[in-house]
């Protein structure tokens, strides 16, 4: 996690690599709910202040390595603030914070940031002790947190998110606590989800207190595994089945599979039921396999259907069904006889029988326990943008889409970064191992040599 205290004073460096100056303060756009950096302040040769847009010159932000500009110095222009952006250090660091019947007062002690690639969002206020010891000198924030962990005690952050602070006034004397999330509901579903993956459970809560369930449901989908079965732990049991419902029956049944057995078998049988067997059928299907990453909503329509009634059928699948790529053709005993893109439906003439005009030699398939590295794989070799999954009589039983299979790569490149951290860090510790030992033997022939004098 970043927070202020830790970019100010770190390197900024243009295109070439020449350092330039250093952070002195970042600013925010106060529109948004959890607002990005807008804005960058820094001070260059000769202690000269400037400051720039963040979006149109920063190409790069890292939390060791400061920020690289995406032009040389001398391409670069000073811009001024705007009337709805304040800076982080001067207009928020040190302020004070009321609550709305200005009962309690607290003092901002440091801003916790979120960062994505270049982008850096503002979370909130630290208000806590943590704070006041991580501007003094970071390392003494965590000597003193050890401390107090060997105690048996623990310092815990204490941060007002911002979606609950609303600026008075332009000077920014005071900041009042505010209750909206309206906000909330201009960003994508992909962008809340990132923020919520930073909140800790009770400010989740807060949170979802004040958003639709749809929105929350499409919120949930885009989170990572590891906080969606945190989240559905967190809520209650009525609310929880609902938006498993309401979310697609394999993200659904990925959420289920890493529950507790207790939880999961409580939400399916609140449940619809249809809706709770079709996410059974899925965890069915082993984990890793093509049937437990498939969806169940695809398109599939007879082989004596009309390209007319085909578009039909499109046309009627509700609003929240997934992007549709391919309809498919099945016979009588639903096994598979082709694949129509959209673009030979659109072509076709009404009247003509979709069997006429759908895509049926040699038919890329895979069946429901095959490996899902080797579906992701057969999807980017043929250039595909869903694969049908089929039994052994070639019954259609789903898709895999290529957003999942997308899922599955970025899964064993991150596998594959872990093994190599570890890696480097068993080999610098085996390196480091050596030369102790080395040195100890040295040191022992050093002493031996001197006591034969």
């Amino acid at each position: 996690m970043l927070y202020l205290s830790q970019i100010i004073g770190k390197p900024v460096v243009d295109a070439t690599g020449e350092k330039i100056g250093s952070i002195s303060d970042v600013a925010i756009s106060t529109g948004e709910v959890f607002p990005r950096i807008t804005s960058l302040a820094f001070t260059g040769p000769g202690k000269v202040p400037f400051m720039i847009s963040w979006r149109k010159y920063v190409d790069e932000f890292d939390e060791d390595d400061g920020v690289k500009l995406a032009f040389e110095a001398t391409g670069i222009r000073f811009s001024y603030l705007q009337p709805d952006e304040v800076l982080l250090a001067r207009d928020l660091l040190n302020r004070q914070i009321v609550d709305t019947q200005g009962m309690k007062v607290v003092r901002v002690n440091d801003l916790k940031l979120s960062v994505s690639g270049s982008q850096i969002r503002l979370l909130g206020a630290e208000v806590g002790a943590r704070g006041i010891l991580r501007g003094l000198a970071p390392w003494l924030e965590t000597a003193v947190c050890a401390v107090a962990k060997a105690l048996g005690k623990k310092i815990d952050e204490q941060i007002i998110a911002w979606n609950y602070m609303d600026l008075l006034d332009r000077d920014l004397s005071e900041v009042q606590l505010s209750v909206t999330h309206k906000r909330l509901d201009e960003l994508h579903p992909a962008d809340v989800a990132d923020i919520l993956e930073q909140l800790d459970p009770q400010q989740r809560a807060n949170v979802f207190k004040h958003l639709d369930d749809a929105r929350v449901g499409e919120a949930i989908s885009e989170m990572e595994d590891e906080f969606q079965a945190d989240v559905f732990d967190d809520l209650d049991d009525a609310r929880a089945a609902k938006f498993l419902g309401q979310m697609d029956p394999d993200d659904a049944a990925d959420i289920v599979r890493d529950l507790s057995y207790e939880k999961a078998e409580t939400l399916l049988r609140l449940m619809g039921v249809e809706d709770a067997a079709e996410i059974r059928r899925l965890l069915g299907y082993k984990d890793g396999t093509a049937g437990g990453i498939m969806t169940t909503q695809y398109v599939s329509v007879k082989e004596d259907t009309t390209v007319g009634e085909a578009i039909e059928v499109i046309r009627e699948l509700p609003e929240d069904f997934p992007s549709v790529h391919y309809v498919y053709v099945v016979d009588e005993y639903d096994k598979l006889s082709g694949v129509l893109s959209l673009r030979s439906l659109v072509l076709a003439h009404n009247s003509t029988l979709v069997s006429q005009v759908m895509y049926d030699d040699d038919l890329v398939t895979a069946l429901p326990d095959e490996d899902e590295d080797e579906v992701a794989a057969d999807i980017s070799k043929y250039d595909l943008l869903a694969l049908p999954v089929v039994d052994e009589h070639d019954r259609l039983l789903g898709i895999v889409t290529f957003d999942d299979a997308l899922d599955v790569v970025e899964d064993d490149n991150e596998e594959s970064e872990g093994r190599l951290r570890f890696f480097k860090i068993f080999g610098i510790a085996f390196a480091a191992l050596i030369g102790l030992i080395v040195y100890t033997l040295v040191l022992f022939q050093i002493i031996g040599y001197r006591a034969m004098f």
